[in-house]
């Protein structure tokens, strides 16, 4: 069981390996841990790395509120929300990120899958970082991958509420 409130913080870089990072303050997080759950990144927890969204140990995970928009709840009554970097429309792939202000307002669940629900996209993209505990995330909506990255499909899910 993990205690406190899991708050986002910068990460740490240490030549070409970046790791995320959470600490944990206060009383018990709520909200809901969000994984994938297909290899490489099997158990692999969403959390937020320096505005980018990505995956990591279940111990710097974040925990979530899911509605129509995907907050992370922080220090001080901060909130990030999960959106999709729409900017480059030349790719199928779209980065996730954090910001202060929610501009993807059509998350949704499926059971307790995450999806996009306009359109309905639930095919997340992972790529491997110098860092093998820690995979880039991105919204797949086609065949695209980034260039000289190795990638696997995947879906993401709410942690097992078993």
């Amino acid at each position: 069981m993990h205690s406190g409130t899991a708050t986002s913080v910068p990460t740490t870089s240490s030549g070409s390996s970046t790791t995320a990072t959470s600490t944990s303050t206060g009383a018990t997080p709520t909200g809901s841990q969000i994984r994938s759950d297909q290899d490489p990144t099997f158990h692999f927890y969403l959390q937020n790395s320096d505005g980018s969204a990505v995956l990591g140990s279940e111990t710097s995970s974040g925990y979530f509120t899911i509605g129509s928009t995907i907050t992370l709840p922080g220090d001080n009554s901060t909130t990030l929300y999960l959106n999709v970097d729409t900017s480059d429309t030349t790719v199928s792939y779209q980065a996730l990120t954090f910001g202060s202000t929610a501009t993807t307002t059509d998350w949704g669940l499926e059971g307790d899958t995450i999806i996009e629900t306009d359109p309905r996209q639930l095919n997340f993209l992972t790529c491997a970082t110098s860092d093998p505990s820690v995979y880039s995330l991105y919204l797949q909506t086609g065949n695209d991958s980034p260039a000289g990255q190795t990638c696997s499909l995947t879906s993401l899910h709410l942690d097992c509420l078993c």
